[in-house]
């Protein structure tokens, strides 16, 4: 079996390559500079540098169907969304040449846009945050201008009025709000809000970078954060699903997992599963939820349509997703996959962890300890006695990210 892997920057697209290459899988990487973590893999077959899905759409879709009839492969895999969403608008016609298990362009859009997805889930019964939207229609005051008032009337007859109503302390009902892109990765464009006159300046700012972002109720911390991830066949029947917990964060108020867990939720799974099938979702996806310690209720945050960074340690805890696609690939038939081994734990040490420990007040109390390097359930994401040299590739790729700033986003991957 042959496969083509993009995107060799990313642990997830390591985790990959290491699943498959382990088993005997011809594995091809592609990246966009040739100095990347899975480059320096030994389960890397073979090195492809292609042009720049970003800076050069076109050019890569021409390199890419010009590889893939050149050198057939039996599956594709697509790891981050810039390529993801390329290779879905030519999807008909990459799919001549190879097996490519991914939803519809339009399907991969609709779950990006929060508003749309929020909305959606409401509608099908998943709980998510309270969440209010400011009409399309409005013009805000330019930054530093206008009047907060001004724009009351039309929050009230929208019955968002309530959004913006702090008591005097600054705080309403919970714990203040969030406000949020509709389209974002990461932490990037998120605000914590806890002041009345907070609101409107920093829904500004982030307006001028992201159209129209979300005003969310901030579910306090407490319950969890917790990380659902699926694979479904064609006819968007279930084919595996694992549950996660988010252990540390970076940053540390919230955003990709540093240290995470495998759990058993029986709650997140069903709405995982609800969610996902009521979407007729088609390839892998994970849904986050945070649990509100107020009701005991976990809420919808985000899907998202493609690999995930800890996709580690699902492989570590028994549902390799990676070697379940490539048996699909190949017309085989397997019982879904959703028992796995929980308590199992996977780490991003460099330079995830130790980002968390220098920015967290709380560093030398954490449980479990930062210090606790050699503990034999835990997996790490690129550190591996069996592949060590993906350690080089990733220090050596975090350097070069001073001078590359479409790199620079990589920080804040999930």
């Amino acid at each position: 079996m042959r496969v083509l892997v993009t995107d060799g920057h990313f642990r997830k697209t390591l985790a990959v390559v290491r699943s498959l290459g382990q088993k005997g899988v011809h594995v091809t990487v592609g990246e966009r500079t040739s100095l990347n973590t899975s480059f320096f893999s030994k389960y890397c077959s073979r090195r492809i540098v292609y042009p720049s899905p970003k800076r050069y759409p076109d050019r890569f879709i021409e390199f890419l169907l010009t590889e893939i009839k050149k050198n057939p492969i039996d599956c594709l895999f697509p790891m981050e969304e810039e390529t993801l969403l390329l290779i879905a608008k030519y999807q008909s016609e990459i799919s001549k040449f190879t097996y490519l298990l991914i939803p519809d362009l339009k399907k991969i859009e609709f779950v990006r846009d929060k508003g749309t997805l929020i909305q959606f889930a409401e509608r099908h019964g998943i709980p998510a945050p309270k969440t209010y939207y400011l009409p399309p229609t409005l013009t805000l005051p330019r930054q530093g201008g206008g009047d907060y008032r001004g724009i009351s009337p039309f929050l009230q007859s929208d019955g968002i009025n309530s959004a913006l109503t702090l008591s005097p302390g600054g705080r309403g009902e919970g714990e203040g709000y969030v406000i949020k892109p509709r389209i974002s990765s990461g932490s990037f464009g998120i605000a914590y809000v806890k002041k009345r006159e907070d609101i409107l300046p920093f829904y500004q700012n982030i307006h001028q970078r992201y159209p129209f972002p979300l005003i969310q109720e901030y579910i306090p911390d407490g319950g969890g954060t917790f990380g659902f991830s699926a694979l479904f066949d064609e006819k968007s029947n279930v084919k595996a699903a694992f549950v996660h917990k988010k252990l540390r964060m970076y940053p540390v108020q919230g955003g990709p997992s540093t240290l995470r867990e495998g759990v058993e939720h029986p709650q997140i799974m069903e709405l995982g599963l609800s969610l996902l099938k009521s979407l007729n979702w088609v390839g892998i996806a994970m849904v986050e939820f945070k649990v509100d310690p107020r009701d005991g209720i976990p809420k919808l945050m985000e899907v998202n349509p493609r690999f995930w960074g800890s996709l580690q340690l699902a492989i570590f805890s028994g549902v390799d997703f990676p070697y379940l696609i490539l048996k699909m690939a190949k017309g085989e038939k397997f019982e879904p996959v959703l028992h796995y081994t929980v308590g199992r734990r996977s780490r991003w040490l460099l330079f995830g962890d130790i980002l968390h420990f220098f920015n967290n007040p709380e560093r030398f109390h954490l449980q479990p300890s930062f210090f606790h390097f050699f503990d034999p359930n835990t997996s790490y994401d690129i550190i591996s006695k069996d592949d060590p040299l993906p350690l080089l590739g990733s220090v050596a790729t975090f350097f070069t990210f001073l001078y590359d700033p479409e790199m620079k986003r990589f920080l804040e991957r999930r």
